[in-house]
């Protein structure tokens, strides 16, 4: 959304900063000594990153990026920052950005040098049975997508204050209280929020209260340039800024969620709510050309993200050309092998086995990385998920923050589809997630058909479902060096893959890594973003791939830390993305 000008919003000195500051980008990139013999100044590539000298904040949204930069300069670390960003989003970002949804965060804490992990991932309601999400066919139906029932219990609040006791600063109220303006002042929509609104229209019919909120008593949408205020999510988050989680999970707020839900016939309770716990997690780690990665573990998708690289490693990229049909064959090939695995093995690991060591180990990724041809594509029928288990020995929107004090933060939260299932609750501002659809639940079901064990991410009370949302940090030997993650569903462990692959063994520069056009292998053909080269696509073919053409993948919003500078990353495959330095 547009900038609200004022305290938290954009300000000329700002634009005119961040101007004066892109000229050192031909120092940082190509070296003094070239800038010196240079008579015309030449910049040496076509897409350059934001440079911050204290700090860097990127996230899908102008107006959160401002709102954590505010919180950088007024003393606030990156634990603090990526807080009110992930808040100020739920007001600005509302097709993705939410209270009502969860996610992870992955964190470098410079005082105590330790990687850390908050799983805040979404639980299954105890009432929930699997013949709800299923219909006569056997397949899984609507209600799992849309509606009241399709909403697990939220964790968003929970992992943000479990993050803030841990390891913040400043006092958490202070954290909220941007976000709790903005959306009781209101925000000016811009072209692309206002024609969201009206593409998401059938979605937000789920609740009474969403069409209340976001269209106007005639049932038109807002235009381009008008304000949308929000008042009963303001009441949220001031009792969210009063009360922390308590407010949410115990308090008044869990009341209005549990007497919505029973009036709608939704599933979760205040005991549900009251259970929740966010949890902290030691990360999952592997090694990539030297470069140490750190992830979130299951249900996260990061233990995917590792295997691939493990399994890429086996290979020269770098000698290849990027964008080529050479490389991104392997990358498809790697993606194929790495996804097979995440379907067949992993689950929340407190009601499942999942081989973590057996899916990081390096054994197991050359053992899988045999199985790809260099000039010819896999056949899917015929690509198997691996046994990982016999390499052990007796796995939406993305944000990313920086401070001065040497933190790094990376954060993936979400509510499922875009507005989650639609459904929010009365007298509370919160859209509700959709996650209920993520479990297997169709799988789950022939397992039982079959007497055969359930699949790992087959739904039971409490459970955490398995997602794909893997905030990533990268460090140069013990120095922190770039904090990476996406949305994008299904496309995220391969968006984030390729743009690790585009600076580590391409050496580009983060802004330029992000820009490049991208691919996803999951199963079937292999997807390609618009106005992919063509005589890429035709070589791909030729080498047996099977192509289809897709929407734009993902929203990368990186930062990385280079010769003492802060180089924010923001994709522009979705409007509005914006990196901002205090």
């Amino acid at each position: 959304m547009n900038p609200v000008r004022g305290r938290y919003g954009l300000t000329d000195m700002g634009r005119f900063r961040g101007v004066f500051i892109a000229a050192i980008l031909l120092c940082v990139f190509a070296g003094e000594a070239a800038a010196q013999r240079q008579t015309l100044l030449e910049y040496p590539s076509i897409h350059s990153p934001k440079v911050g000298l204290q700090g860097m904040v990127v996230s899908q949204n102008e107006i959160a990026s401002a709102v954590g930069s505010r919180i950088l300069a007024e003393g606030g670390n990156a634990i603090d920052a990526a807080v009110a960003v992930g808040f100020a989003l739920a007001v600005t970002l509302p097709r993705a950005g939410n209270i009502g949804g969860d996610g992870f965060l992955t964190a470098y804490v410079a005082g105590q040098k330790k990687v850390t992990t908050i799983d805040f991932r979404s639980v299954a309601p105890q009432t929930a049975k699997l013949e709800m999400f299923l219909d006569e066919k056997g397949e899984e139906s609507e209600i799992a997508s849309v509606g009241y029932r399709a909403a697990a219990v939220p964790g968003t609040v929970a992992g943000l204050e479990l993050a803030h006791k841990q390891y913040g600063k400043l006092p958490w109220a202070q954290l909220v209280a941007p976000a709790a303006a903005l959306a009781r002042d209101g925000v000016i929509l811009s072209a692309d929020e206002a024609f969201v609104f009206g593409w998401g229209k059938k979605r937000l019919q789920a609740s009474e209260s969403a069409q209340r909120t976001f269209f106007k008593a005639d049932g038109s949408g807002y235009r381009a340039g008008e304000r949308l205020q929000q008042p009963d999510l303001a009441w949220t988050l001031d009792e969210i800024a009063k009360g922390g989680a308590d407010a949410f999970y115990r308090g008044e707020i869990a009341a209005r969620i549990e007497a919505d839900m029973q009036r709608q016939g939704g599933l979760i309770t205040r005991a549900d709510l009251a259970a929740y716990r966010a949890i902290e997690r030691e990360p999952l780690s592997t090694t990539y050309r030297g470069h140490t990665v750190y992830t979130a573990p299951p249900a996260s998708g990061g233990v995917t993200l590792l295997t691939m690289l493990n399994i890429l490693e086996n290979f020269d990229v770098a000698k290849l050309e990027v964008g080529s049909a050479e490389a991104v064959h392997l990358l498809a090939e790697t993606m194929r092998l790495g996804n097979r695995d995440r379907i067949a093995h992993v689950g929340d690991t407190a009601f499942a086995k999942v081989p973590l060591e057996g899916l990081v180990s390096k054994k197991y990724a050359t053992d899988r990385a045999k199985l790809i041809k260099l000039r010819k594509a896999g056949k899917d029928s015929a690509i198997k998920a691996g046994n990982p288990a016999d390499y052990e020995s007796p796995s939406t929107t993305h944000y990313s923050v920086a401070d001065s004090e040497g933190n790094l933060v990376s954060v993936t939260y979400t509510l499922g589809s875009d507005f989650g299932s639609g459904a929010m609750i009365s007298g509370t501002g919160i859209l509700l997630n959709n996650q209920m659809n993520n479990f297997s639940h169709e799988r789950a079901l022939v397992a039982m058909q079959r007497g055969e064990p359930l699949p790992p991410n087959a739904m039971q009370g409490g459970k955490r479902m398995v997602s794909t949302m893997t905030p990533t940090l990268i460090f140069k030997g013990d120095t922190p060096w770039m904090a990476v993650g996406t949305p994008g569903g299904g496309r995220i462990v391969n968006t984030i893959l390729q743009v690790v692959v585009n600076a580590i063994d391409f050496k580009l520069n983060i802004d330029e890594a992000i820009h490049q056009p991208r691919v996803s292998q999951v199963s079937g053909p292999l997807e390609i973003e618009p106005n992919y080269n063509p005589d890429t696509r035709k070589r791909l073919e030729k080498m047996g791939h099977k192509t289809r053409p897709s929407e734009t993948m993902g929203s990368v919003q990186a930062i990385v830390l280079e010769n003492g500078y802060f180089l924010g990353g923001a994709d522009p495959r979705r409007p509005g993305a914006a990196a901002i330095a205090p």
